[in-house]
């Protein structure tokens, strides 16, 4: 057949509707499987909710901790900034116009956290300095064409006029990328207008344009060729191309003398600047989300255990420490049908009374609710497993208890960090999360570091103890608690104590009765004298005034633990880990 070729062919026809995607929202994920619970789009609320506001403290406290290290570099950028405007034909001002400003920022080995930092920088810099800021790295600048491409293409980015952009991409399509040309235009768009106010012409009595400011991301990861052959280059065009560098270092500064001969790194006048160290930045994470009563979520010993291993020992990455924290609270709400209750008081409690039979019963298979069951007596037993409105009120009950529990814990973790962050090598850790590890995983008390600890408390001298006293009292000063409150008072009391003008004369009359034993000039009676000495410190010699506040003020902290931060208060009720 003369058709019989179009017969075997394959046609393609495209179908005329478009098959729509179907989105299911992220709520309906926690109906799934055996997971699948009547509140669980109430559950996923409250989780938005409590990363909404961690969230947001995180992003608080890295301005918080960006701010000194911002100000610094901003000042230094003005001052730079304001030497370029200055016109002096001093034989020495026309040597150091030839030094590139540089800014060696040490920001750590904690990579993935660059970005961010960076980001920060570009608009608090573009908000205060200048609007010319380009951001570079090692892996778009492999050679000098490439540097100056990147920069240009980023330094037309910068103007604010739309037209004037789109002429200078045009423009820098046609022009080979140089040092002259990147001159020329930044002397043509200044003069132009006023970067700073859209539109407007700049007249001469306006103050000098802003500067370039360059930021190399990893300074570590550019090739040298191209970084010598940029600042050589640069430093010959100052006086009409004022630029700034700013170098990302993760490592130490001596990676510029590494990277940079002498006849090079001659032409940077370097300014180094320090930002927090990983491990601080870590504590202050932790103290602002978990070691407070602001957030209902608490980690477990395991999990917190897991998540600083992997921060201490692999990325010491914040960025990833967070998103680990927000995954472990994305689970608990997934996985825990109570974690309803997992908000604050006043809410868990009007949520209690709106509890279905279902969720009832969730609560009396909860582990430390029926360890707490079996302790009670035969008649509340009976009602807390039958009847729903009583187990409602005890639950209530319970919560309170909880949260009490908690801020008691907290006010009394921080006073034993006080005491034991400053001993000989650090029994207890030098960090409250070490301590607070600790804490989680056994009662402190049960391990020979606390012990140990102990026993160096029993040295301290009176400034350091009434130091440490004096932190204490004014971290739980603020309670209101009244078991808090009372032992604030206590605190209070042992100062009074310390500062009693009584004690001194107590020490220098047992000072001077120790050597009593020793006036005798004979041998024999001096070595028998001394032997009779040393039993009777065996055997309990008389304390000095100071001593004994001391052992009061040892002995108090360990009463004081004992009592607070003891894991059995937890188990009263299910603990939101």
């Amino acid at each position: 057949m003369a058709t019989s070729s179009v017969s075997k062919g394959c046609f393609v026809f495209k179908p005329d509707f478009k098959k729509r995607k179907i989105s299911v929202p992220i709520e309906e994920y926690f109906n799934k499987g055996k997971n699948e619970s009547e509140d669980s789009k109430l559950r996923f609320e409250t989780y938005q909710l409590i990363w909404q506001q961690m969230k947001y403290e995180t992003e608080q406290l890295q301005e918080e901790l960006n701010k000194n290290l911002f100000d610094s570099l901003i000042k230094f950028l003005q001052k730079c900034h304001s030497g370029f405007q200055n016109n002096s034909r001093d034989w020495g001002y026309q040597i150091k116009l030839r030094e590139i400003p540089t800014a060696a920022l040490i920001l750590g080995v904690n990579v993935t956290d660059h970005d961010l930092t960076f980001r920060s920088l570009t608009e608090t810099l573009q908000n205060n300095v200048t609007p010319y800021i380009v951001s570079l790295q090692a892996r778009d600048c492999p050679d000098m064409k490439h540097f100056l491409q990147k920069m240009f293409s980023q330094l037309v980015d910068c103007c604010v006029d739309v037209e004037s952009k789109e002429e200078e991409k045009d423009v820098q399509k046609k022009t080979h990328c140089s040092m002259d040309s990147l001159s020329s235009w930044y002397i043509n768009v200044t003069q132009k207008t006023d970067p700073g106010k859209p539109g407007k012409k700049r007249n001469s009595s306006q103050c000098q344009p802003p500067p370039v400011v360059l930021i190399l991301k990893d300074l570590e990861s550019f090739t040298t060729k191209a970084l010598q052959d940029f600042i050589i280059i640069s430093s010959q065009h100052l006086h009409e191309f004022p630029l700034i560098l700013i170098f990302g270092i993760a490592t130490s500064p001596v990676i510029i003398h590494r990277l940079l001969p002498h006849a090079v790194s001659s032409l940077l006048c370097i300014e180094i600047f320090q930002s927090l160290s990983c491990k601080q930045h870590l504590t202050t994470v932790l103290d602002k989300l978990l070691l407070t009563t602001q957030f209902p979520f608490k980690l477990s010993e395991k999990v917190l255990q897991i998540l600083t291993n992997i921060f201490l020992c692999y990325d010491f990455s914040i960025q990833n420490f967070i998103k680990g924290l927000q995954l472990s609270l994305l689970e608990h709400f997934y996985s825990q049908p109570l974690s309803v209750l997992c908000c604050n008081l006043s809410e868990a409690k009007r949520r209690i009374t709106f509890l279905s039979d279902n969720q009832c019963e969730n609560i009396r298979r909860l582990p430390s609710f029926r360890r707490y069951v079996e302790k009670q007596a035969a008649e509340k037993q009976v009602a807390l497993l039958t009847n729903e409105k009583f187990l409602k009120e005890e639950t209530q009950s319970l919560l309170e208890n909880l949260h009490v529990y908690h801020t008691n814990y907290f006010l009394v973790l921080r006073c034993l960090h006080q005491f034991t962050s400053s001993l000989p090598k650090y029994p207890l850790g030098r960090q409250i999360r070490e301590l607070y590890c600790t804490c989680l995983e056994k009662n402190v008390w049960d391990s020979e570091e606390y012990v140990s600890a102990l026993q160096l408390l029993r040295m301290l001298a009176k400034d350091e103890l009434m130091t440490i006293l004096q932190k204490c009292f004014d971290i739980l000063k603020s309670s209101s608690e009244k078991q808090l409150g009372g032992t604030a008072k206590r605190i209070e009391e042992l100062l009074a104590q310390f500062q009693s003008p009584d004690e001194v004369k107590e020490e220098e009359d047992a000072s001077g009765s120790q050597s009593k034993g020793l006036q005798k000039t004979d041998l024999y009676h001096l070595q028998k004298s001394l032997l009779e000495m040393r039993e009777l410190r065996r055997s309990g010699k008389k304390q000095t005034k100071f001593e004994i506040l001391r052992e009061k003020v040892v002995s108090f902290i360990d009463n004081l633990v004992r009592g607070v931060l003891d894991l059995g208060h937890a188990e009263k009720t299910d603990r939101a880990d």
